[in-house]
């Protein structure tokens, strides 16, 4: 299926370089920078992730190397592309824009994919969490985020086992761009319902901000059970490009123990069918995470019982390389869902 990526920021451009890996078929990208040049050069060279060794160059509205030609388009609506023409079948939106539930079933097009969260999506999906809920005639797929991505596994896992009664969750999040590296006037965020945000306007570079975060509200929309109600939140903007951490304390109502809780940790990552848990004891600290496209990464160092029914547990996750896996992942399964439906139909036909 050809694909349209809308954007290609931070998450865009993880996604595009993903997709080599992948074999995601990329026929077109769509974005507000109307210079193709820069375009890119944005792709090819990148600070957190180093430069691409079979680079993109510009032939009129074209950017191409010898694995993909991608026509650029600058749209400022979706409703405005001619998907037809353009063979177009799937969108994987990563302009982090908040479309509504009417515009998005209104595009001409098999699927959207939103690489946040969204309760105008049909299905919010988690991997490791809920992705057999993803179906031929799901349209419009939110990817959640990168934070619920990598927590609400383990909470899922722990609820499944332990029963949680309680709990309290702190992201500590790398810094974004809609930060200021210097001191600066308030921030807002249509997309975060912020109008202005003292905090933010303040230097990424020389501070730890604290913040509200919207993790707990992206698992609830995966599972109503995940809410504020159960688990409160909070989160920390570090001076770091890449890789978040999330420090967790669940109070469960079964009896629990260190040696039970790594045992449970070891067999389902055993088990798994996608790059989800993966289980660290080593030394490491937060660049050595960044490129992992494991999503929900346990340090084991800290995983810590108190009594016998509270859980200490620190989660590590790369937000944009690791997230951007995922996202890729959700859409190649989608794919095979629909290529094993079209099958199916000719098989029926022939018989």
């Amino acid at each position: 299926m050809k694909i349209l990526l809308n954007g290609v920021g931070r998450i865009g451009k993880s996604i595009l370089r993903l997709s080599f890996l992948k074999d995601l078929e990329i026929v077109a990208i769509n974005e507000t920078n109307q210079n193709i040049e820069n375009i890119a050069y944005l792709i090819n060279y990148d600070s957190t992730y180093g430069k691409l060794s079979d680079k993109f160059f510009v032939e009129d509205k074209i950017i191409y190397n010898k694995q993909k030609r991608i026509q650029i388009l600058n749209y400022k609506n979706l409703n405005e592309i001619d998907y037809k023409s353009l063979g177009i079948d799937i969108i994987v939106d990563a302009s982090g824009t908040p479309y509504k539930k009417e515009f998005l079933e209104s595009l001409s097009v098999k699927a959207v994919f939103l690489t946040h969260p969204s309760s105008e999506a049909d299905a919010n999906i988690v991997l490791g969490v809920n992705e057999n809920e993803l179906t031929s005639d799901t349209k419009i797929i939110s990817t959640s985020s990168c934070n619920a991505s990598a927590l609400l596994p383990f909470l899922q896992l722990i609820d499944t086992n332990y029963e949680i009664e309680s709990g309290d969750i702190v992201t500590i999040h790398p810094l974004l761009n809609h930060q200021k590296t210097l001191d600066s006037k308030c921030i807002s965020s249509d997309d975060r319902d912020v109008k202005c945000n003292f905090e933010f306007g303040r230097s990424a570079l020389q501070n730890i901000i604290p913040s509200k975060t919207t993790t707990i509200e992206a698992c609830s929309y995966v599972n109503n059970r995940f809410d504020s109600k159960l688990i409160s939140s909070s989160s920390l903007r570090v001076p770091t490009s890449t890789v978040g951490v999330i420090n967790v304390v669940l109070n469960v109502k079964k009896d629990v123990s260190v040696e039970a809780l790594n045992s449970l940790l070891n067999e389902t990552a055993k088990k798994q069918n996608y790059n989800v848990f993966l289980n660290t004891f080593e030394p490491l600290v937060s660049s050595d995470f960044q490129g992992e496209v494991f999503s929900t990464i346990i340090d084991g160092r800290f995983t810590q019982t108190v009594g016998k029914n509270m859980i200490k547990a620190v989660i590590w996750y790369d937000n944009e390389y690791g997230y951007a896996s995922k996202v890729v992942d959700i859409v190649n399964r989608f794919i095979m869902i629909k290529s094993n439906q079209f099958s199916s139909k000719n098989e029926q036909k022939d018989s």
